[in-house]
């Protein structure tokens, strides 16, 4: 006997945002990255399923996020099954370009003095933010002319360095907790975490967020202390640090001859090396 004729179901309702975010599995080793994506898909009301329908255009719109971080997000959604378009990392611009103002002193504030430590290490030494992140004070060594750095991954001697941390651990010397603590790049102040202490250890976001704010303070003071001959070049150079991360930075470090640390960015420092010499032989 045939079966009688039935309506076609009615499609299912799609389940609320926050239950379909909850719900989809999140990529190991991503968990931190993957929670900032669904933070800001969570505030224009998007689920995973219309996040990739639309693409990270809206989020980065919303956050204000720069290339670097639509690329990043970009690789973290696809890690986590989302198909979305792939997003090159963008090369820093322009590939060359004169890093020193980031590790030079102009006074003692606490945040001041810590960001030109870090810049003046990395620029000799150029290890990801996340090796920053976990680096501890008893790694590092000052000898009389430089520092050494002693990881389990390895030996390096820091050049160029030498002052900026001699500042850094002078001004933490002033702070019982920062005094106390073991990490290099410690919290000056408690964040939004109930575990977050001063002196406690920063996460890759706010290290990121602290390279920005020291690469924009550093463009002003260019901008207000350039004599009339250097105006125009000051000018140039400060518009350049408004647009700096670190990941640039780092790069940037690399393609001028630092030493690489790991194995992230070495390949594109490279390219941007041979980039560069093949625009300096068609310009001679």
């Amino acid at each position: 006997m045939a079966r009688a004729w039935q309506q076609p179901l009615p499609d299912m309702p799609a389940p609320p945002v926050e239950l379909a975010w909850r719900r989809w599995p999140v990529p190991p080793g991503y968990e931190a990255q993957w929670r900032r994506l669904a933070d800001a898909a969570l505030e224009l009301g998007l689920g995973p399923d219309q996040l990739a329908g639309t693409g990270l255009d809206p989020l980065a719109a919303a956050r204000g996020w720069k290339p670097a971080t639509v690329a990043l997000y970009s690789k973290v959604a696809r890690y986590g099954g989302l198909a979305l378009t792939r997003t090159p990392t963008p090369e820093p611009t322009p590939l060359r370009l004169e890093l020193r103002p980031l590790t030079e002193l102009r006074g003692t504030d606490p945040e001041h003095v810590r960001a030109v430590a870090w810049c003046a290490l990395a620029l000799a030494w150029p290890a990801p933010v996340g090796v920053f992140r976990s680096l501890r004070r008893d790694q590092v060594h000052a000898g009389t002319r430089r520092l050494v750095l002693r990881t389990d991954d390895g030996e390096w001697s820091v050049p160029g360095a030498l002052t900026a941390w001699h500042a850094w651990e002078a001004v933490r010397e002033r702070y019982p907790a920062l005094a106390a603590s073991p990490w290099v790049l410690p919290a000056l102040r408690r964040g939004p975490g109930l575990d977050s202490r001063v002196g406690g250890r920063l996460s890759n976001q706010a290290l990121q967020v602290t390279f920005a704010k020291h690469a924009g303070r550093t463009a002003q003071h260019l901008r207000a202390t350039a004599p009339p001959s250097r105006e125009g070049a000051a000018a140039e150079l400060a518009a350049a640090y408004r647009e700096l991360s670190y990941d640039s930075y780092r790069r940037l470090a690399l393609a001028a001859g630092a030493t690489p640390v790991g194995a992230r960015g070495v390949v594109r420092a490279g390219r941007s090396v041979a980039r560069s010499s093949r625009v300096s032989r068609r310009a001679g």
